[in-house]
């Protein structure tokens, strides 16, 4: 497959999804980048075929991909990338994936892996849920992480919020018996609306017990904006399910 990003000019990616005619689904997130730079534009050109994914909806050989039979950790919506590229330089006994839409991050973590030397990291630009449907096998993962996603705080967009029931009984097949669900969110009624839905999920234990949290674990870097948010006295709930 040709590299889909490789262009002579500062042109953006393609859609991270699939575009199905006539169709316009629910969506956990909105594609709010902007303009795509050309610094971005060379982080694409030049790192993506080193650790950039290309979205084929094929099932995918994870450890042909790292070249090395590993655990696998998957950051879903990794953002600019700094709870991942932590997790890469403190653990590179195991093997990452993260899956984040918006391009100019993705072109920051691209360039930081290149500095990392991280080649047990790799990426997609592309909607997550249309790649654990369709390129990560049954059993396949050892973690799963969603650190802070859009809250869609408005009710009227709550239906929008990633962690849903259908979605939860997909992470449940995703990963393998024993594995583990990180989920970390600042919105209490997210954090309300994790408990509701991921107690009920037949596979997962809630390590903290029912609608319990745990401390914020040191695998999971604290962010600037979770430190200027504990200074207000606003809370952060990070959620840790075992897959039974």
């Amino acid at each position: 497959m040709t590299d889909p990003f490789s262009s002579t000019g500062s042109k953006a990616p393609p859609k991270p999804f699939t575009v199905n005619e006539g169709r316009r689904e629910v969506r956990s997130f909105v594609l709010r980048q902007g303009r795509f730079t050309p610094a971005q534009q060379r982080a694409f050109d030049e790192r993506w075929p080193r650790f950039g994914l290309d979205y084929t909806g094929q099932l995918r050989d994870l450890d042909a991909t790292f070249g090395r039979p590993a655990p696998k950790v998957l950051e879903i919506g990794f953002g600019n990338g700094a709870a991942l590229r932590f997790a890469a330089q403190h653990d590179p006994s195991r093997d990452y994936i993260g899956i984040e839409v918006h391009a100019p991050g993705v072109g920051r973590l691209l360039n930081a892996l290149a500095e990392d030397n991280a080649d047990h990291v790799r990426l997609y630009h592309h909607d997550a849920v249309e790649v654990l449907e369709n390129e990560i096998a049954d059993g396949a993962l050892d973690e799963v992480r969603i650190y802070f996603p859009d809250p869609w705080h408005k009710k009227r967009h709550n239906k929008r919020r990633l962690v849903q029931p259908a979605f939860a009984a997909l992470l449940v097949r995703k990963l393998r018996p024993g594995g583990r669900l990180h989920c970390a969110t600042d919105w209490e009624d997210y954090a309300e609306q994790m408990w509701e839905v991921l107690d009920a999920t037949a596979g997962l234990t809630n390590r903290a017990g029912p609608r319990g949290q745990v401390p914020r674990p040191d695998w999971r870097p604290q962010t600037h904006f979770e430190t200027r948010g504990q200074k207000l006295g606003h809370g952060v709930w990070d959620l840790l399910y075992d897959r039974t």
